[in-house]
């Protein structure tokens, strides 16, 4: 009996699974396997009442999501956005079963969220949420269950609200059922930047691997937070111009290169760490969309989902792309890319320095011993290296494009661990 294949009115979970299917299919992957594959093993949501700082009380939804525990404990960010579903939750928590599968690391995949608008909570607002979220998804999250992460509008001071939390209700310290924490709090050196040190790592093995130098090579940022900074910096360290940048509140451009040190320090010093009032030698500002077809070398998509799409892909003027965000191509898009000619370097390779470095502060938390940066650095420049070598090669040896070929590769591993396991609850 053939399978029957799910489909969803969600855009981004319709594209994981459909990505799912063509890469399993292609394998020959047995009918079982793909059916399970092509399902989360769980999927969880709760209510959320909060007390608003006007004494007024709002009920929000949150969500989370484990897609395979097959290798590994689920593995995923927690984000707070008003767009966040469950069917978001899902798509986003088999995706990083791909990522962790493909990085090499013993978790599966996960994700969770917060229907909010952070922009309009106060930061009360935002622990009580926080809070609230964790107590109520406690008995489905643990350091050998599922382990959370900073998501888009969450960072350290969730990840200790959500600690904090759990481990009151348990009457002991529980420092690994969360990654992503300051480093005073059981956090791991090297963290913040790694999403974001691991994305500007693959782009430069791109351009070693097509022959190009770094040096003058031009780049565009859609998406200026925590991953789209650190990739501008160390693209600009390697000797790169960042040309265009970008949040919700324009397109910064500057066609002989920004200051991306001087945007670094006008975001960290804004209330709401935005690029709001930035400028700089040759600066204009453009309308946000634009930052995806500005003409440069390599644009690195590093904000929300589906950005590039049937309706706008013809419009990409970047001869490469890497993806930073989560699904920011869709499959429409990818093929109108594809018909260009543009090379692009998808989301689950580039973008899992954040969950390999996740791995690492989980391992020092379970072990309660910490490393220097330099000694996390390396761990990690050499596994993003490793990792993008492997997809490059197994690319060109089976004649495929770099999405199918990190899709098939960690597809595989997956399966294999289904098989050996047996299914079983």
């Amino acid at each position: 009996m053939a399978v029957v294949k799910r489909t969803s009115s969600n855009v981004l979970l319709d594209t994981a699974l459909k990505n799912f299917y063509a890469a399993a299919e292609e394998m020959g992957l047995e009918e079982g396997l793909i059916d399970i594959l092509s399902h989360s093993e769980r999927r969880t949501c709760v209510s959320i009442p909060v007390e608003m700082d006007d004494g007024t009380v709002r009920v929000f939804d949150g969500y989370r999501v484990l897609h395979s525990s097959a290798i590994g404990p689920g593995k995923g960010g927690v984000r707070f956005h008003p767009e966040v579903n469950l069917d978001e939750c899902e798509a986003l928590g088999m995706m990083m079963t791909w990522k962790c599968s493909l990085a090499g690391i013993p978790y599966g995949g996960g994700k969770g969220g917060v229907s909010c608008e952070p922009l309009e909570l106060s930061k009360k607002e935002k622990e009580r949420i926080a809070r609230t979220w964790a107590a109520r998804m406690a008995p489905v999250i643990g350091a050998w269950t599922d382990v959370p992460a900073p998501d888009v509008n969450t960072g350290g001071p969730e990840m200790v609200w959500f600690m904090d939390t759990i481990s009151k209700m348990k009457n002991q310290l529980e420092p690994a059922i969360f990654t992503g924490k300051p480093i005073p709090l059981w956090g791991s050196k090297g963290r913040t930047a790694a999403t974001g040190y691991g994305v500007a790592t693959c782009a430069l093995e791109l351009l070693k691997n097509l022959g190009k130098s770094p040096e003058g090579a031009t780049v565009a940022i859609q998406g200026f937070g925590n991953v789209g900074t650190y990739a501008a910096l160390t693209m600009i360290d390697a000797g790169s111009k960042v040309i265009g940048i970008s949040d919700i509140t324009g397109t910064y451009y500057a066609p002989n290169g920004l200051d991306i040190k001087k945007a670094f320090d006008h975001v960290s010093n804004h209330p709401k760490r935005l690029l709001e009032g930035f400028t700089c030698d040759g600066c204009q500002k453009l309308d946000l969309p634009e930052v995806l077809f500005l003409d440069c070398d390599i644009l690195i998509p590093a904000a929300l989902e589906g950005v590039i799409n049937g309706k706008n892909a013809d419009k990409v003027k970047a001869k490469y792309i890497v993806e930073a965000a989560n699904g920011p191509i869709t499959p429409e898009g990818d093929a109108i890319l594809d018909d260009k000619g543009i090379l692009v370097v998808p989301d689950f390779l580039a973008n899992s320095g954040g969950v390999i470095g996740s791995y690492f502060e989980w391992a020092q938390d379970l072990g309660g011993f910490f490393w220097s940066e330099e000694e996390y650095n390396d761990r990690l420049i050499r596994i993003m290296k490793d990792n993008f070598q492997r997809v490059w090669t197994y690319a060109k040896d089976k004649n495929v494009k770099m999405r199918r070929a990190a899709f098939m590769a960690a597809i595989q591993r997956v399966a294999d661990a289904v098989r050996m396991r047996g299914v079983f609850l």
